[in-house]
């Protein structure tokens, strides 16, 4: 995957690599009945398509239903079923809720925009279901903290659409920052650049017949149907997304808090722009994390820092007191006193690879155990993206307590921890 890859190119190409390669049809193994994970997917768009995809890929997995509030997303996504497992009993649905309802399954995949994460992953749960999650985890702080009360009351398994994880980049860099080669981290830059598009004016027309566009909206604030407000482009309206900050945090902050668990947060200082046109979420929005021995520093540019131009519009930097560390999703570079460092094979692997992000899940599930991206570490990984929303909302520098997780003398930055659901959309 090319690293200047737009969010539609990440999406196309991970699913086709996601799981090294797509399997066909006649080179699955028999696994025996009694043996399958029966998966249903929820949310068929470009992203639920992917999950799909790799799921049909694992032979002890069999998708038994698929569900979209998109007539026109379901039956694509049915088509291509037909062509990936012929043969298959998958059933379609339009209310995930009568997926929620058989006994037959086991796990669903969710690949819905972020405003409904929560509460289908709550409803999942209780349900006796595990769940394999899109990023970010929740559209808010409070969806994360049901999401993980709720896992364990039901003792279920969740893993986060972080697959990016799961490559040996990832790991190796996460060894050698743990390793302790570059000393102390005392620094941690990272950024993604890119902007919104400008969709210009809203143009409202008539919901169309394929859509169930109340149910779309779900818990979300009501809105009359805007084709630019739905489909992928959600993400850049602020009822059901984050912008870009809130679609890529995940994707690159995931080796920095894996390799260092930052512990200790104590403020937040975001500065930001608003986009132009309808869209109302960040143009461009720079945070300042400050930990009681670390700081954390997200950009929408490029910092100035050796090796960071060749890594275009992505990548983390480790700074230590001896030496330095930049990545991106498939590279990493190392440099002791400034100087390159070729080979480091003198420092040891010590973290088990993974077998494929969506195969660790489904062994998660059959062995009972959490997986890699596991829910209580998605969400500490969550948790500082919406704090920094939170920061640019308020428009100033927030002090936070980590211990009782909520900010400081600030009643109006503790109020926007959660939004109040739609009352008739409320469903936990």
């Amino acid at each position: 995957m090319k690293l200047n890859s737009t969010r539609r190119d990440f999406i196309r190409n991970t699913s086709i690599a996601g799981m090294g390669m797509l399997m066909l049809p006649g080179m699955l193994r028999k696994v025996a009945a009694s043996d399958r994970l029966r998966i249903a997917h929820i949310g068929l768009g470009g992203m639920g398509n992917a999950h799909m995809k790799w799921f049909a890929a694992i032979p002890e997995v069999e998708i038994v239903a698929l569900c979209d509030v998109d007539q026109l997303h379901l039956d694509s996504t049915m088509q291509t079923l037909n062509t990936l497992r012929p043969g298959h009993k998958a059933q379609a649905y339009k209310d995930f809720r009568h997926i929620l309802d058989r006994k037959d399954i086991d796990a669903i995949s969710c690949a819905t925009p972020d405003h409904w994460h929560s509460q289908v992953a709550t409803l999942a749960f209780k349900a006796g279901k595990d769940m394999y999650g899109e990023k970010p985890l929740s559209y808010d702080v409070k969806g994360g903290e049901e999401m993980l009360k709720n896992l364990k009351r039901y003792d279920r398994i969740f893993q986060l659409g972080t697959q990016i994880h799961a490559g040996d980049n990832y790991h190796r860099v996460v060894e050698l920052v743990r390793s302790g080669i570059l000393g102390k981290i005392h620094t941690v830059r990272l950024w993604k650049t890119g902007v919104p598009p400008d969709f210009g004016p809203a143009a409202y027309l008539p919901v169309p017949k394929n859509l169930d566009w109340d149910m779309w909206l779900g818990p979300a604030p009501v809105s009359e149907y805007d084709p630019q407000r739905c489909h992928f482009n959600w993400r850049y309206f602020s009822d059901y997304g984050h912008g870009v900050f809130g679609d890529f945090w995940s994707h690159i902050a995931d080796v920095a808090y894996w390799a260092l668990q930052p512990q200790g947060l104590k403020s937040i200082h975001s500065r930001g722009e608003q986009n132009t046109g309808i869209s109302n979420v960040q143009r461009w929005i720079d945070v300042d994390y400050e930990y009681e021995d670390l700081n954390i520093y997200w950009t929408s540019t490029v910092p100035n820092v050796s090796g960071a131009a060749t890594r275009s519009n992505i990548g983390a930097y480790f700074e230590g007191d001896k030496g330095t560390l930049i990545c991106d999703y498939n590279t990493h570079e190392v440099r002791i006193g400034g100087e390159l460092m070729p080979d480091l094979t003198h420092v040891p692997i010590t973290i088990e690879r993974s077998p494929g992000h969506q195969q660790n899940f489904v062994n998660a599930v059959k062995s009972r155990t959490q997986p890699e991206s596991n829910l209580e570490y998605a969400r500490k990984l969550t948790l500082p993206m919406h704090l920094g929303i939170i920061s640019y909302k308020s428009g100033r520098k927030l002090e936070w307590n980590d211990r009782r997780e909520r900010f400081v003398n600030d009643r109006e930055a503790n109020q926007l921890l959660s939004r109040e659901n739609r009352k008739e959309w409320d469903l936990t």
